[in-house]
């Protein structure tokens, strides 16, 4: 029998703990493959450690497990927290963490064998895809079982967040990956749609993956952390609702720009450019509130790292929401897309927004977990937090100007036609490019492990904390 008079942290630890280690091993594959991008010889005869294999093995540890896993355990500790209730179905709980572990498990395992959802072929991927569905129901169960045994009066805006991120990422995952079994027991399948309509689906999934398992579910642990750190209420919780229905009703027209200039008719490719201008507006919508949270706690900045992890991350969110709108717009498009640009504008987002947010989180949570008044050692998070901003603005400038370059170079034309550049051109002037990456992702890298041992030495010789009791019904979130 659960006792109820306590909150459920056990699960919340669990999911912690992984988030840093996942973390870790996503960003050491996304050095490797940064260096196989500089020394090709580095792409060894084995299949399973070449660029190709590596790269998907690197974006799904990074966003599903480093990014999963926080998101698991900030839920779940902030809607226990703000329902003044313990966790729904424990057991449950406990299901989604080792069932999260094992579908990134077999994935880790999987994709550098070569067995991937490829849109038109699938090999032994479609279990895994189930698997996720149940996991993600089980998730759900646990989540809105607890919104609903509340004991608050009304329900906290970061679990709006939270709640709109788990049934869209829902919707995405079962529409993305519909597929055709080639026969009841057999591993393979084929892809549900063909042609452009696969390409749509795709890229619908795509950029709702990001619009909801990377922005909206973040803008939930940005709601919680920043009033709680700083010690300010939300500066307009009316703003925070507005930010939030603009936010998911815009953002789910907006794939149509990743497919600008292809076989997509022209109306979609507009809808989709319209409404990424559109997103602009709610997103700042939240990025402002954030930083206005902050008023009368700004002195806070110079003692507190954790509130520089999590300004900082506002600041670049507001960022990277202007550059991929500015991106959608057909004519920037058009240089822009293809380019190592795109990819310096998702890592501003990935690494500047949801990586500083999860682990300014982390910090505030983990102390709490284990029983702690505050990290090992505060000057070690300073010295993550400037190791971590730093490698982010090298390894995004890198691919700013090393983008742009790309693009100019691809449509330089002489005046007979003819191209200006071979492609074996471009290629040999981004490569002191791509060396400053290398060193920005290898500096990330480093900040990630230089918390680990934080961590580690927060955790020894600390004790669980299993009894924190749940306050009185009061009405107020806590």
């Amino acid at each position: 029998m659960e006792a109820q008079s306590t909150y459920n942290y056990k699960v919340v630890r669990q999911f912690a703990i992984m988030t840093v280690v996942w973390g870790i091993v996503g960003m050491l594959v996304g050095v490797i493959i940064a260096s196989q991008l500089i020394w090709p010889e580095l792409n060894f005869e084995t299949p399973w450690l070449t660029y190709g294999r590596l790269r998907p093995l690197h974006t799904n540890a990074v966003i599903f497990a480093f990014g999963g896993c926080g998101l698991f355990a900030t839920s779940y500790y902030i809607v226990q927290r703000t329902c003044h209730t313990r966790l729904f179905a424990g057991g449950l709980a406990a299901f989604t963490f080792w069932g999260w572990q094992l579908v990134i498990l077999l994935a880790a395992i999987t994709l550098p064998l070569g067995f991937t959802s490829a849109k038109e072929y699938a090999e032994l991927e479609w279990p895994i895809d189930i698997l996720i569905t149940v996991v993600w129901v089980a998730y759900a169960i646990v989540f809105f079982g607890t919104v609903m045994k509340r004991k608050t009066s009304h329900v906290y805006v970061a679990n709006w967040f939270f709640g709109a991120f788990i049934i869209t990422i829902a919707l995405l995952h079962i529409v993305n990956n519909a597929e055709l079994p080639v026969s009841l027991m057999g591993m393979k399948s084929y892809s549900a749609y063909a042609g452009v309509q696969d390409a749509m689906i795709q890229w619908w999934y795509g950029h709702n993956a990001v619009g909801f398992f990377l922005t909206t579910a973040f803008l939930g642990m940005m709601y919680y952390f920043i009033p709680k750190q700083a010690g300010r209420p939300v500066y307009s919780y009316r703003l925070s609702v507005v930010h939030f229905w603009a936010l998911i009703f815009t953002y789910m027209w907006a794939g149509p720009h990743h497919l600008m200039y292809t076989a997509l008719p022209d109306w979609t490719q507009s809808l989709g450019m319209v409404f990424s201008l559109i997103l602009l507006a709610p997103s700042w919508g939240g990025m402002i509130n954030g930083i206005m949270t902050m008023s009368g706690a700004w002195h806070k900045l110079r003692t507190d790292p954790i509130l520089k992890f999590l300004v900082t991350s506002l600041s670049f969110y507001g960022m990277s929401t202007f550059e991929g709108p500015m991106m959608a717009i057909k004519t920037v498009n058009a240089l822009s897309h293809y380019t190592d640009w795109t990819v310096g504008h998702v890592h501003s987002g990935a690494l500047g927004w949801v990586a500083m947010v999860t682990i300014g989180s982390l910090y505030y949570l983990i102390p709490r977990l284990f029983g702690r008044e505050e990290m090992y050692s505060v000057k070690l998070i300073t010295t993550h937090f400037w190791v971590a901003t730093i490698g982010v603005v090298l390894y995004i400038s890198a691919l700013w100007i090393s983008g742009v370059m790309q693009g100019l170079m691809w449509r330089a034309v002489n005046v007979d036609g003819t191209l200006t550049y071979s492609f074996a051109e471009s290629v040999k002037m981004v490569y002191p490019f791509y060396t400053v990456r290398l060193l920005g992702g290898l500096m990330f890298l480093t900040g990630m492990l230089i918390m680990a041992y934080n961590v580690f030495k927060t955790v020894a010789g600390s004790k669980a904390v299993d009894d924190a009791a749940i306050p009185a019904p009061a009405g107020a979130h806590a």
